[in-house]
């Protein structure tokens, strides 16, 4: 993985997820429901946007090197 295929707007869209998600669920949702303050369900929360952050960078790496085969394979 090279800095030229994985550039800072290509993060763009996943701040455009992880921002919003946090801020209304640790912001609003979580608060106000049966499940607030700190305990499993919360930081299972916060894993699943964590477990979307690693699977959305897997994808660029594994695109990035796709794209970088010049054979012609797919």
């Amino acid at each position: 993985m090279t800095r030229r295929n994985l550039d800072l707007h290509l993060f763009v869209p996943l701040a455009g997820f992880v921002l919003p998600t946090v801020v209304i669920g640790y912001g609003v949702v979580i608060p106000r429901s049966c499940i607030a303050g700190w305990n499993e369900l919360t930081v299972g929360f916060g894993a699943t946007v964590v477990g979307a952050c690693l699977t959305y960078i897997a994808g660029l790496r594994l695109a990035a090197r796709k794209s970088g085969r010049s054979d012609g394979e797919a």
